[in-house]
Parts: C-alpha cells; sequence; structure tokens
C-alpha cells in the first residue's frame, strides 16, 4: 500500500494555502471568459460566492494525482462522504482526524485551535465537482484566527477498464480568500517557498480521496471493515 501523508484535517489544503505565503496569488486567477462554464454548473445559491473566490483569490494552487485503477462506484462515494474517507484513513492505522457529517452534503472540521471549516458540494459536472468552504484558520500558535473561504474544483478524467474498474487521473484547482490583513503579511514574509507548500495542500488533498479507493481495489475484501459506519 502507499503510505501517504494524509491530512490532518479535512481540507487540510486551506490551512496549507493559508500557512503558504506569497507576495502575488499563486497561478493566475481564470479569466472572466473561462470561469463561465464553471459557474454554469454551480447551485444558484452559491454561485456568487463563488465567482468572487475564484476571480479574487489571495492564494490559488493546482495539483495532479498520480494515475490510478480503483472501482468507480467505491471512489466516487468516498468523495461523496469524506467523513467516511476519514474513518477509513484511521482503519488502516493513518492519524487523520474526525470529519462530521452534517446532513444534507455539509460537512465540518475542527480542531483544539479554534480552526474550523464547513463545506459541501455546491456544482457536478460531466468529470467532477465543485466544492465551497467557509470557516477560519489558525496558522500558527502566535499567528491570529484568519478567515477563510474557499473554492475546489476537482476533475476526475477515467477511462474504463472493465464492469468494476477505472483509470483515473485526478486534477484539482483550488483558489482560497482571506481579507486578514496579518495573514497577507506573514504570506508575504515567506514568499518564495509559497508554490511548492500550495502544491504539496493540494496533493494531500487528493491523495486523501484515493488513498482508501486505491487500497480498496487491491484489498476487496476490506471493503466493509473500512467503510462500515462509525461504530460497526
Amino acid at each position: 500500500m502507499l503510505v501517504p501523508r494524509v491530512p490532518t484535517g479535512v481540507l487540510a489544503l486551506c490551512l496549507a494555502l493559508t500557512a503558504a505565503p506569497a507576495a502575488e496569488p499563486l497561478g493566475a486567477s481564470p479569466r472572466p471568459a473561462a470561469s463561465v462554464g464553471l459557474l454554469d454548473v454551480v447551485a444558484p445559491a452559491y454561485r456568487d460566492a463563488v465567482a468572487q473566490v475564484v476571480r479574487q483569490p489571495t492564494l490559488s494552487a493546482k495539483a495532479a494525482d498520480d494515475e490510478f485503477t480503483a472501482h468507480p462506484g467505491v471512489y466516487d462515494w468516498l468523495l461523496e462522504h469524506p467523513d467516511r474517507a476519514s474513518l477509513a484513513w484511521r482503519r488502516m492505522q493513518v492519524p487523520c482526524v474526525e470529519i462530521t457529517d452534517l446532513g444534507g452534503g455539509r460537512f465540518h472540521w475542527s480542531d483544539a485551535n479554534g480552526s474550523e471549516l464547513t463545506w459541501q458540494t455546491v456544482g457536478k459536472f460531466a468529470d467532477g465537482l465543485v466544492w465551497y468552504a467557509t470557516g477560519k484558520v489558525k496558522p500558527g500558535t502566535l499567528l491570529p484566527m484568519v478567515p477563510v473561504r474557499a473554492v475546489a474544483v476537482l476533475r476526475v478524467p477515467r477511462e474504463r477498464v472493465d464492469d468494476k474498474a477505472a483509470v483515473f487521473q485526478p486534477v484539482l484547482q483550488v483558489y482560497l480568500q482571506t481579507d486578514s490583513r496579518a495573514a497577507n503579511a506573514v504570506l508575504r514574509m515567506i514568499g518564495p517557498a509559497a508554490p511548492r507548500m500550495a502544491e504539496q495542500g493540494a496533493e494531500q488533498l487528493l491523495l486523501f480521496f484515493s488513498g482508501p479507493a486505491r487500497y480498496l481495489y487491491r484489498h476487496p475484501g476490506e471493503s466493509q471493515r473500512l467503510l462500515a459506519p462509525k461504530g460497526k
């Protein structure tokens, strides 16, 4: 089994990006014309919020997962149930904090420092989905709490192997926005390290979902144990 650096909180990418500084946004923001297709798939109630984050991010990052083979149903189910993906990692003896299913497709993560994020899927398209997250993050012991909003666009092209397997190579684009002056000051201080730090955060978020799917493709007999509800 691949041994990953699993995020210690869902959307740990948001934490990594907030702690990863840059004087300018990482990566170019999409031109308005390029974001039309994305906004078309976003639920109307979230369209304005998503557009604001995507068009004016404080930071952005892009990452691609290694090509892997998995059962499409398992991988897609994990994307819709991050709380169970987190539980599966813990059952594989890999540290990963708990994620709470709030119902209605909404999920929540928090830590002892007061950081917390709530997110949900706000759009779907043929080969992917759009997450929208809001919350606050304390990126360091001596740093203040930072309000954040984030949009993650996951594209999951796949090629069927047979009726039970497909080859995946997901690509994730994340945009994070904060109006915290303290956070922006920290971002400017560490600038040169920011691109790689942000990319690593995105890679970890991809692996958070693909890791259990890869493992279960190789060990199908473990599906019931790893994916069963908490307490089972």
